[in-house]
């Protein structure tokens, strides 16, 4: 099944960037309540990079979106010194479970890398386990917005990604 899954930059003016931006705003956007929604829109047209930092990923099956994952400069308000950042994994329902998940991460590791980026974070409440198969370390476990979460961190080198 994963064969079938192209990973590709997504673009602002991407006829998916609404859909990708509406995932990421039902999945998160608990967590900014004061942000209202064409807010949190324009917010992710802008990490719709050209490169490195910000940069949008999407995976593709055919012609639909399937899931998404993004290298952003901050992803955390109250650990702005941590950066960049992993954010916004997030693959739809029906197509969990095919390993989409760590093919967007090591999709955001190869870029990254590619821009001299070798450490960055991401946080999550509940995907530990995911992200340590895939090498990331435990962090620090604290709460943000009134969720429980881990903050985890990836060193990366040329063998990584």
């Amino acid at each position: 099944m994963i064969e079938s899954i192209a990973i590709v930059r997504l673009q602002a003016d991407s006829p998916h960037a609404r859909t990708v931006a509406g995932w990421t705003h039902d999945a998160w956007g608990h967590l900014h309540p004061d942000t209202p929604a064409a807010d949190y829109r324009r917010a992710f047209y802008a990490q719709c990079g050209e490169g490195g930092v910000p940069s949008v990923f999407v995976a593709m099956h055919e012609a639909s979106p399937v899931g998404t994952a993004s290298l952003v400069v901050d992803d955390m308000d109250i650990r702005r010194e941590l950066t960049p950042w992993l954010a916004s994994v997030f693959v739809t329902p029906g197509w969990r479970g095919y390993g989409i998940a760590s093919h967007l991460v090591r999709r955001v590791e190869a870029e990254a890398l590619a821009h001299g980026i070798r450490h960055f974070h991401l946080y999550t409440p509940d995907q530990q386990a995911l992200y340590r198969r895939l090498g990331w370390e435990d962090r620090e476990v604290l709460t943000y917005r009134g969720e429980s979460v881990t903050i985890m961190s990836r060193r990366l080198d040329v063998s990584t990604a």
